[in-house]
């Protein structure tokens, strides 16, 4: 009998460990991912913040910053539910409601373009615009953005891709044939000229550019030619003056 209980409290004994552990296993695992998930929910209000910050170099509505501005207010919201306790993410997320509150202005304008000079600044420019045109195509997937919206702003960014693109290249190659490095410049204007033929639509921008490209092509070309012509002159006129040296009279001493 007395055996029966020891062997019955051992059992016993087991079953808790085992309980104990697989709630301790549970509890980390649901921790685990409370971290992974708050690590994401701040990754999307640091990407979003950072390209509300660079609002003034990439020209956006106000349509536009209010979509950011509610991703943060979202995120926020989720890293308070998964922690209620951190009173700082409760601060901030008042301050973002208070944001989402203030009025807007949905016939606002955005204001042109203007081009860096630095490769730097110029690649971050580009960069901010990929990851805005990024996190639009994931907001109106979660049906957050209207598509009417969606479809019109992606389009204008996508034109200004395009614009940096081509007027980059086009000023390099001004450059270049300012330089007299006219291969160069060729090789820059045929760049741009092949980019700008890749979209599928045209406009006044589109046909400007392939004018004003064609044109450079076209001097650039004739340039070349004239230049070719000249080497060859210059090579026939030393070929027969290294002959009629080599044939002229030999002088008698």
């Amino acid at each position: 009998m007395f055996v029966s209980i020891i062997i019955m409290l051992i059992v016993a004994l087991i079953v808790i460990a085992v309980w104990v552990s697989a709630v301790q296993q549970h509890r980390e695992k649901q921790e685990a991912e409370r971290r992974k998930e708050l690590a994401k929910q701040k990754k999307i209000i640091e990407e979003s913040e950072d390209i509300i910050v660079n609002s003034s170099n990439i020209p956006m509505s106000d349509l536009i910053l209010r979509v950011l501005q509610r991703r943060v207010f979202d995120a926020l919201t989720t890293m308070v539910e998964l922690s209620p306790t951190n009173k700082e993410l409760k601060n901030r997320l008042n301050e973002a409601k208070e944001r989402l509150s203030s009025s807007i202005n949905p016939e606002s304008q955005v204001d042109g373009l203007s081009l860096p000079d630095a490769d730097k600044q110029l690649i971050a420019l580009v960069q901010g615009i990929k990851r805005l045109r990024h996190v639009l195509r994931t907001e109106h997937s979660k049906g957050k953005v209207d598509t009417q919206l969606f479809v019109a702003e992606d389009r204008r960014l996508e034109k200004l891709q395009l614009r940096i693109n081509v007027e980059s290249q086009i000023k390099r190659g001004v450059s270049a044939r300012t330089a007299n490095m006219v291969g160069s410049a060729r090789q820059y204007f045929e760049k741009a000229y092949a980019t700008i033929n890749s979209v599928s639509y045209t406009d006044e921008y589109v046909e400007e550019k392939k004018a004003q490209l064609t044109t450079y092509l076209d001097e650039i070309s004739t340039e070349l030619k004239a230049s070719n012509a000249s080497a060859v002159k210059k090579k026939k006129e030393k070929e027969k003056d290294d002959l009629d040296v080599l044939f002229a009279p030999k002088k008698k001493w």
